[in-house]
């Protein structure tokens, strides 16, 4: 394997390593695994059996009012860790490997703590320091209202729901769907791979500091809707929890599932946008490594010395390739609703199959960033004992050449898991054991395609993305 060498400390695009083996072997026989997959799946035709493996589940010990009682310390903690990273980042050393805001940010929380979320479970609701103005708001407002009645967070459950009448006097409007969260994911993808956010930590803790103050300006006024609706990097984290086998069920109380198996029981709201959000989420990552390949560096080299302006392309290619991967899925809910010969929509079909696309969109964030996140920990977290006055020359690991197979898996991993969850969504939907097998012939497909563009992406040598 060849080493990868990232090009900047902070930069979502350090992780990366190509193969040994051929990329056109490797991307073919991760389409043949996933469509093996598939085949093994259809010998798997006992609805009872599927369900027992699906809703089992072992509930944890959840002691009452531990949540919140532990809510508020968690947030008040995170708020702190925000105010050091706003000023780490503008008064902190220029150097990534030893500024604190450019570690944590890019190695300890996009790469790190958004691995924690698929992997174990999302406490991104407990932990959001953006949550704290509106829960303050809230609080007081209930004392006031009911004489002291400190009942609650606002972390959760019907306690959210109240504060879209405690705080502001705006709604979102419905037709809006969550496409806000849409475009505010492209948008800070596209920041983060044409500006050197993630190797300048000026310019990082003015883009925190200009979130911050949007996301707080907005949850007051519309309340909790802004961030089920228009916060992207909340609905990050609620989406790849999803994956995750520890859940929050109805009651408060915690337990442990299979992984992927709650995707099987909780279809997306009947919301404009929530598809296209799932497949954004799966898109982003991918186009994030496909701009640091060489092929990228080759073809765009041409469009920019014929003088089309760099930042057009990437944001133009950003939006084709979603639109590409969005088309793609949706064309496949229309032949599922063909071969399954059946009278659900195709719209419904969409939102029905989209959180099979999850444990894809979790297994190749974790092939991309893991090793970056590995290399970098032992620095973030001399760092952080520091993070004013940094040790000069802090340590980093440098993973061994067979850490790229790992990522392989990973991918390969992701795609079984969609293929398990698809199957028994099929059997959930359409009656009868023929039209729930038919009707997954086009979701292979695409799924095929998902993962035969992934692992392309994995295996190209990294080429630091040019013109940016």
């Amino acid at each position: 394997m060849s080493e990868r060498v990232a090009a900047h400390s902070g930069s979502l695009g350090g992780s990366v390593a190509s193969a040994t083996v051929p990329t056109w072997l490797t991307v073919l026989t991760g389409g043949i695994v996933v469509g093996g997959s598939f085949l093994f799946t259809t010998l798997l035709t006992d609805h009872d059996a599927m369900r027992g493996v699906n809703w089992w589940r072992l509930a944890l010990p959840t002691p009452a009012g531990l949540r919140r009682a532990v809510v508020p310390l968690v947030r008040a903690l995170s708020v702190g860790v925000l105010l050091v990273v706003l000023a780490t980042g503008f008064v902190g050393p220029r150097e990534g490997v030893r500024n604190f805001a450019l570690l944590l940010v890019w190695v300890g929380w996009w790469a790190g703590y958004t691995a924690t979320t698929y992997l174990v479970g999302d406490t991104w609701s407990a932990l959001n320091p953006w949550r704290a103005p509106l829960a303050a708001v809230r609080w007081v407002r209930e004392r006031g209202d009911d004489g002291g009645d400190d009942s609650g967070d606002d972390s959760g459950g019907d306690a959210d729901r109240r504060d879209d009448s405690l705080v502001g006097g705006a709604s979102l409007p419905t037709s809006w769907g969550v496409w806000p969260a849409v475009a505010g994911l492209l948008a800070l993808v596209w920041l983060e791979v044409v500006s050197p956010v993630g190797e300048n930590p000026r310019l990082l803790a003015g883009v925190v500091l200009a979130y911050t103050l949007a996301t707080v300006a907005g949850s007051l006024l519309v309340g909790t809707a802004w961030f089920e609706r228009v916060d992207p990097v909340s609905r990050v984290f609620a989406a790849y929890g999803r994956v995750a086998p520890l859940r929050r069920d109805a009651d408060g109380s915690l337990s442990v599932r299979l992984p992927g198996t709650a995707l099987t029981e909780d279809p997306l709201p009947e919301r404009p946008g929530e598809v296209a959000f799932v497949v954004a989420l799966l898109w982003v990552t991918t186009y994030d490594g496909l701009v640091a390949t060489p092929t990228w560096a080759a073809a765009v080299q041409p469009l920019v010395e014929a003088g089309v302006p760099a930042l057009a392309v990437y944001a133009v290619v950003l939006l084709a390739g979603f639109a590409l991967f969005l088309a793609v899925y949706r064309l496949a809910a229309r032949r599922v609703r063909e071969t399954a010969d059946t009278y659900v929509t195709a719209r419904a079909i969409e939102r029905w199959f989209a959180p099979a696309l999850l444990p894809i969109a979790a297994g190749y964030h974790l092939a991309h960033f893991l090793g970056y996140f590995l290399g970098l920990a032992p620095a973030l977290a001399a760092v952080a004992t520091s993070p004013f006055a940094p040790p000069a020359s802090p340590l980093a690991l440098v993973l061994p050449g067979w850490f790229g197979s790992v990522k392989l898996l990973f991918v390969l991993g992701g795609h079984v898991l969609a293929i398990w969850v698809a199957h028994s969504l099929a059997f959930e939907l359409f009656p009868g054991v023929l039209a729930a097998i038919r009707s997954q012939y086009p979701s292979v497909v695409v799924m095929v395609f998902y993962t035969m563009t992934s692992l392309w992406v994995i295996t190209q040598p990294y080429a630091p993305p040019p013109y940016v």
